[in-house]
């Protein structure tokens, strides 16, 4: 019988892999509200993993297809105003997609009465969740402009227009807080992040 690995009880990832020590606290005033595919949860590269561990203002709720009724509640909840990091996608009506509303000027409402909703998934499976459920297609969306090259090196397939859904949400913060240099600490953290993935990639390797 092969012996369970013991697991770190904050991250849940194994000890030999526990990422605990990239953890630092953050506050971020505009909430994130994480929409996981339940493919994801047992990703260790996942980015959200240690997102989770960083941000004071986070939901996360794992699913694919998510009843009207619930997803309302998480979108709308307290009367936040809720904007889906998505970028645009032309081919949209062809594909049984309605096409988002125009994103209004955001400049007069504090960052605190915006939700940040982000679908953490690959690029087939966050299609698919925005094809099923018709609220996120009514949701106005925001896209990243002036995007950095991704530090997120250990992913599949990657190429300088991907980013990592913790990537995504520090710029996507930083763009709506009109903070351009803000969470750069985090940044970092991820950085090392993935760079202890890549050692535990190797090592499993050999």
């Amino acid at each position: 019988m092969i012996p369970k690995r013991r697991l770190c009880d904050r991250c849940q990832l194994a000890i030999t892999n526990c990422i605990c020590q990239h953890a630092i606290a953050i506050t971020n005033p505009i909430e994130l509200l994480v929409l996981q595919h339940p493919q994801e949860t047992h990703e260790v590269k996942n980015s959200i993993r240690l997102l989770a561990l960083c941000a004071k203002n986070i939901q996360i709720k794992v699913g694919e297809i998510f009843s009207n009724d619930d997803l309302h509640q998480l979108l709308y909840a307290n009367q936040k105003i809720p904007l889906l990091l998505y970028p645009p996608t032309p081919e949209s009506e062809s594909l049984g997609i309605a096409i988002a509303p125009e994103l209004t000027d955001l400049s007069p409402i504090p960052p605190e009465q915006i939700r940040l909703v982000i679908l953490d998934a690959t690029w087939k499976k966050s299609r698919k969740m925005l094809y099923v459920n018709h609220a996120l297609q009514q949701l106005p969306r925001l896209a990243l402009v002036q995007i950095p090259p991704s530090i997120y090196t250990i992913r599949k397939s990657h190429n300088k227009n991907q980013l990592s859904s913790l990537e995504a949400c520090c710029y996507a913060w930083r763009q709506l807080e009109c903070k351009p240099e803000a969470y750069g600490d985090l940044l970092m953290a991820f950085e090392g992040f993935v760079n202890q993935q890549r050692r535990f990639i190797e090592n499993s390797v050999l």
